[in-house]
């Protein structure tokens, strides 16, 4: 059955894949239409095929299963199309007036002489010439939207490829698919491999085994963070990828490895007897910090001083004694060119930074102070009295795209002293980064604790440097914050010692509560989220935070998230949503970005002006203020109050925040945190991980589930060891720098 009519009203949209559930006006009769679309616009004149369904919930539908937007022809339809918001620079005053001018011709104007429309009043040449140019561009891109949909690639990833190809889309994609693979974020090798085998690309050829070996580098640089791979473990993991027999076929594989190589996406070399392969950007970025400490550990001339007086000065002031460990990282750190002052919480470390800030500023010398997140500088800010700034936020966002900042090797900080805290969650991208904008005369104080998660990231920057055993280090390891009660620091330490923590529910900081069955526990948690904590504590549900070990399973953030939203901000008539794969977003709704994106605009008020900046950040948390369905934006405002628009194309970067992987938790701290304790995977569930999660909590931990399955994580002394190249590169790095300066 064929209708058609104009969009009216967009009542939910799917941008993931594009399912739409609108309003038509068909013959002045409003339809209500299901079925996927590339963009919902109201105003869009729509010609559709399908069907009539009694839906018994809804009530009679028309799903509809192929569609076409119709340029509507009536002068009343041109001008609503004109002024629907789709092209951009035309609102509805300026519709209005070029229907007036040029009537039932106005498209043929726009497309075939746009120069024509600066005979209208306010329109120039310039802006006559962009309205043609976005048109025409319109066009194309719904065209090659539609082409890649028949692939069952989602409408985001259709428009993300598009932004990269352009009207080039539908040749690449014919050509070889695998381009995909390589040069989309998002695409991986199977969504590739089932356009290509539809296309009838063989299984043996080159663009298929060069892509299999590339997903399989970048996989699993993402789910392990190695910085490289054995070259007979990439072969032996593409292999089972590929489902290409390495024995017959190792011609094959070694000849798309040398592809790699040749254009220098890869690199192959020994180490420790063993062939290993690494994406290049990976070796500079690990080739960049082991140069940089090494020049500054090295090559700055260090004065000695002696500082008995200014720390004794300080602890008189503070009504504190310093331990001598303390006073040997307070001293070590000053007088090194890079040190590292690690410990557990309660140890000391943010007293130390106060004192070295003191020691600075009397010396008229000038300094930084930065972390890897938002919460993490804010939580800095407040514990020194000192402005702090996220590692992103000081190197500054260039125009060069991802990884552009405006402070590099070119144009580096003007500062004497940089001191970076939670620095185990610094990956290695963002730590060479920060390395290039260090001047060669700077101080470097990196802080943190070596027996945190290791950074979500990509490398081992933190075990790495201590390892290299070329860096002083300054290890703290005696506690002093304790308040009375309190067994958050206490319970924190026996646990990363390996002992059970000691459960005292009459205490005013660390509760268990028993539960055995996953339901249950997953119950109990939502009840604690929900109602007895905001009770007990005042806090708003949203401020309360569940830290789960993993993703999947009844006790995993994804059920908890849908759990939590449903009971902390239901659906509403008054309230908008999307959704983007099996998740709903809605007006309300707490969120968590999980990538960084360099390109994405944000605004903030300060005081009575009105800040500008681009960039959002992998852990940044916020709420959902606006959902937006004519232009495809939804307005997120994170906790720092940066107001962020995200346009369609980059929903698929957020996920609900009501409950985070531990993991996900690193560098931020929380009032009161609830910890699921389940059973599963010993490679998962380990010391380290209840360690990271339980210093997560700034007044109350929460855990639920079994004593004994608590008492195996605690046990579990289990790390994974990430493959990467930086503890050796310092190591030699150090040894040219000495003999180029002398020891």
């Amino acid at each position: 059955m064929h209708i058609q009519g104009v969009l009216e009203e967009v009542i939910f949209r799917n941008e993931q894949n594009g399912y739409t559930v609108g309003i038509l006006d068909f013959n002045d009769t409003p339809v209500t239409i299901v079925g996927k679309m590339i963009s919902a616009n109201v105003g869009e004149n729509i010609s559709l095929e399908g069907e009539y369904v009694n839906n018994s919930k809804y009530g009679y539908q028309f799903s509809f299963t192929s569609y076409e937007v119709i340029l509507p022809t009536s002068l009343a339809g041109i001008e609503r199309y004109l002024s629907s918001g789709l092209i951009k620079g035309v609102g509805p005053v300026t519709a209005q007036n070029i229907v007036k001018h040029f009537g039932k011709d106005t498209f043929d104007i726009i497309e075939m002489s746009p120069a024509s429309l600066s005979e209208i009043k306010n329109i120039s040449m310039k802006k006559a010439l962009e309205i043609g140019e976005k048109f025409k561009e319109l066009k194309k891109m719904q065209n090659s939207v539609m082409f890649l949909q028949k692939y069952n690639i989602s409408t985001n990833l259709a428009l993300k490829i598009y932004e990269i190809f352009g009207d080039k889309t539908v040749d690449v994609v014919k050509n070889n698919p695998y381009r995909l693979v390589e040069d989309v974020d998002g695409i991986g090798f199977l969504t590739a491999d089932r356009i290509a085998k539809s296309i009838g690309i063989p299984v043996n050829s080159q663009f298929r085994i060069r892509a299999g070996l590339l997903h399989t580098i970048n996989s699993q640089v993402d789910k392990t963070g190695n910085t490289f791979l054995p070259k007979a473990l990439l072969l032996s993991l593409a292999e089972g990828l590929l489902e290409l027999d390495l024995t017959e076929c190792e011609e094959l594989y070694l000849r798309a490895l040398d592809s790699l190589t040749l254009d220098k996406t890869c690199m192959i070399f020994w180490r420790d007897k063993m062939e290993v392969v690494m994406l290049s950007k990976y070796y500079f970025y690990e080739s960049t910090v082991a140069k940089k400490l090494c020049l500054l550990n090295n090559a700055t001339i260090q004065e000695k001083l002696d500082l008995e007086d200014e720390i004794a000065h300080f602890e008189k002031r503070e009504k504190i004694i310093f331990h001598e460990e303390q006073k040997n990282a307070i001293i070590n750190s000053i007088n090194s060119g890079v040190s590292v002052i690690t410990g557990g919480p309660g140890t000391g470390k943010t007293t130390i930074i106060k004192c070295i800030i003191e020691i600075l500023s009397q010396h008229k010398k000038g300094f930084m102070l930065l972390a890897p997140t938002g919460r993490a500088s804010k939580r800095m800010s407040d514990s020194t009295g000192c402005e702090a700034k996220t590692i992103h936020r000081a190197l500054e966002v260039g125009e060069g795209g991802v990884g552009q900042f405006v402070h590099n090797e070119k144009n580096p900080f003007d500062i004497d002293c940089v001191i970076v805290d939670e620095v185990s969650m610094v990956d290695v991208a963002l730590m060479s980064s920060l390395c290039k904008a260090l001047p060669r005369d700077c101080k470097l104080i990196l802080v943190g604790d070596k027996d945190q998660l290791p950074s979500v990231g990509a490398g081992n920057v933190l075990a790495d440097i201590l390892a290299c055993e070329k860096i002083t280090v300054s290890m703290l390891t005696k506690i002093y914050r304790q308040a009375d009660n309190s067994l958050i620091i206490s319970n924190a330490h026996l646990i990363n010692d390996g002992h059970m923590p000691v459960i005292d529910n009459s205490s005013t900081d660390f509760f268990f509560e028993e539960r055995a069955e996953l339901d249950a526990i997953k119950n109990s948690v939502v009840n604690m989220v929900c109602q007895r904590l905001p009770k007990f504590t005042g806090l708003d549900p949203t401020q309360i935070q569940v830290l789960a070990p993993l993703k999947a399973g009844v006790c995993g953030i994804d059920n908890l998230n849908r759990t939590l939203q449903e009971k902390i901000n239901p659906p509403s008539i008054n309230k908008q949503e999307f959704q983007v794969g099996e998740t709903i977003f809605r007006v309300g709704d707490k969120v968590m970005q999980t990538s960084n994106n360099y390109n994405l605009v944000w605004t903030r008020l300060n005081g009575f002006i009105e800040e500008e900046g681009e960039g959002v950040f992998n852990g940044d948390i916020g709420f959902i203020e606006k959902i937006d369905f004519q232009n495809g934006e939804t307005l997120v405002v994170f906790e720092d109050g940066r107001h962020c628009v995200y346009p369609r194309t980059d929903l698929g970067q957020l996920s609900l925040a009501y409950a985070i992987t531990i993991h996900k938790s690193q560098g931020s701290e929380f009032d009161v945190v609830i910890i699921p304790i389940i059973s599963g995977a010993p490679i998962i569930l380990t010391r380290n991980l209840i360690y990271t999660a339980v210093t997560r909590a700034k007044k109350m931990v929460v855990l639920v589930g079994l004593p004994e399955n608590l008492k195996k994580m605690v046990k579990n002394k289990h790390t994974v060891q990430r493959y990467t190249m930086l503890k050796d590169l310092i190591m030699q790095e150090d040894s040219k720098v000495k003999d180029l300066f002398g020891e």
